[in-house]
């Protein structure tokens, strides 16, 4: 067996778990692997960054300390089996069938959430805690709102969708209500969202939060042609282009 000389003096890394972990979790657990992968999880995914954060099998059979550890829990093959020449290759299929089992019953028992996709280096095993946010990273998954990388070290990435209009109208113009919402919808048919994003952007910087300024603008442009900022110069003569033609009637200035 071997020893532990004990913690170290001074200030050490410490890793925060749930206390739930400890009352329901443990006691439930009755195999050393996955007890070692259950809690390599929590540390692993504490070092990982960005918002979404989750382990592929790769990260697991990488970790040489986490394999040896395995090792120690594979059943001890008998005496005399197998060819002197896969001796060195023993080792190292015992502990990727004991993490494979140990994931399993992680799984099995609701500790981690498991996804199968399609990345550049072919299919890919995703490992999710079970949390709120890896319940909802794998619905995102299922709603399609992921999709392949080209980076073989991140098998998916998030989709990054444009605001919701009815977000963008309710964080830079007002409540929205019933009518304005139907009305938003109705533009959303005749109109591209970055239209949309525009001219909001545009009704804020007026100062005029108002909807029916932010339509004028986008059946302006309907009619006559939208012309990029970059053409036309965001400047105070084009500011005052809006709130002094067809729009100042609907506008303080």
């Amino acid at each position: 067996m071997k020893g532990f000389s004990g913690f170290p003096a001074g200030r050490l890394n410490t890793l925060a778990l749930p206390a739930l972990f400890f009352s329901e979790l443990l006691p439930v657990i009755d195999d050393l692997a996955e007890l070692k992968v259950t809690l390599y999880c929590f540390w692993a995914l504490h070092h990982k960054e960005g918002p979404v954060r989750y382990l592929v099998r790769k990260d697991f059979l990488d970790d040489d300390i986490l394999m040896q550890s395995l090792l120690l829990t594979a059943p001890t093959p008998m005496a005399g089996s197998g060819s002197a020449g896969g001796r060195g290759k023993k080792p190292a299929r015992a502990a990727a069938a004991a993490l494979d089992d140990a994931l399993e019953r992680a799984v099995a028992r609701g500790t981690l959430l498991h996804v199968l996709v399609e990345s550049a280096a072919g299919m890919e095993d995703l490992y999710f805690m079970n949390t709120e946010r890896g319940r909802a990273a794998v619905e995102g998954i299922t709603r399609g709102e992921w999709r392949p990388s080209g980076d073989p070290a991140e098998p998916v990435s998030l989709i990054v969708e444009r605001p919701n209009v009815f977000v963008l109208y309710e964080q830079n113009i007002g409540p929205l209500t019933p009518m304005i919402a139907e009305q938003l919808r109705d533009a959303e048919d005749c109109y591209a969202a970055e239209w949309i994003e525009e001219a909001i952007e545009i009704a804020v910087n007026n100062n005029a939060r108002k909807w029916a300024y932010i339509s004028r603008i986008l059946e302006r442009w309907k009619v006559e042609g939208k012309h990029d900022a970059a053409a036309g110069g965001d400047s105070e003569r084009s500011r005052r282009r809006y709130i002094e033609g067809k729009y100042g009637d609907i506008i303080q200035h």
